[in-house]
């Protein structure tokens, strides 16, 4: 019966990540994202990611405390496991194997976790209109995407304060009016 519920579980997952538009074919990448979202007149959202929780998500995995917490899902390495790589490696794509190889595991939770696959919505001309970019598949806002991990499958979740994190991980562009 539990078997069925986590397969269950993971196929709603699996399904409600396609269906919002998260197809694995359509990663590009955090250097790719990179290229444009780096200036410092724009925000630099590539050095404030990269200084981020998201982007050491994997490397989390490899601590005492992870691997703790894992061997009580029966998990051994975490840094192996899809129970764990689904939320801590956008490759899985919220999935518990690898969906995409645009996207290093080693990367951790990109851009793409929480803005959606950039694809169809990376060009400049596109970008700098949001409703066009929204349309073309950009997550926005983002929150939207916060609790496919942030919820109570994490070993370690304690609630959901939505104002508290969308605080400590922000990387606005001072260019874009709200």
């Amino acid at each position: 019966m539990i078997a069925r519920i986590v397969i269950s579980s993971v196929l709603l997952a699996a399904v409600a990540c396609w269906a919002d538009g998260r197809d694995p074919a359509n990663y590009v990448g955090v250097k790719t994202c990179g290229m444009c979202h780096k200036k410092e007149e724009t925000g630099n959202q590539l050095g404030n990611w990269e200084k981020s929780p998201h982007a050491k998500a994997f490397a989390t995995l490899g601590t005492p405390e992870a691997k703790e917490a894992a061997k009580k899902l029966g998990v051994d390495d975490p840094q192996k496991s899809g129970k764990c790589l689904k939320c801590h490696s956008t490759a899985y794509n919220f999935t518990e194997s690898v969906a995409t190889e645009k996207v290093k595991v080693e990367d951790g939770v990109v851009c793409e976790s929480c803005h959606g696959p950039g694809k169809k919505y990376m060009s400049k001309s596109t970008m700098e209109d949001r409703e066009k970019a929204i349309a073309a598949g950009l997550v926005h806002p983002a929150t939207q995407s916060c609790k496919l991990c942030h919820n109570s499958e994490s070993p370690n979740f304690k609630g959901f304060d939505e104002k508290t994190y969308v605080e400590k991980i922000a990387h606005p562009d001072p260019k874009v009016k709200k």
